[in-house]
């Protein structure tokens, strides 16, 4: 009982990397399955409120970050 063999720390390692990627397996499939309905939302005729929603937050983003850019070098010549 006071011997810890070799086969044990091999099947704790082996018991453990199994645990590891299950759980990244898993959170692969979701991330997976909301990539698709995402994409399926881009395609509908009619878009959804919140696909909407964060699409103007992002496209503000985007105008603010160039406005921020092109005050920031008037003459438009490399910095």
């Amino acid at each position: 009982m006071g011997e810890f063999s070799w086969n044990a720390l091999v099947g704790l390692c082996f018991g453990f990397l199994w645990g590891i990627l299950c759980s990244i397996a898993i959170l692969y499939s979701i991330y997976l399955s909301a990539y698709r309905k995402a994409v399926k939302d881009s395609l509908k005729q009619v878009k959804p409120l919140r696909y909407t929603q964060v699409l103007e937050k992002l496209l503000a983003k985007k105008e603010k970050k160039a406005a921020a850019a092109s005050t920031s070098n008037p003459q438009g010549t490399a910095v």
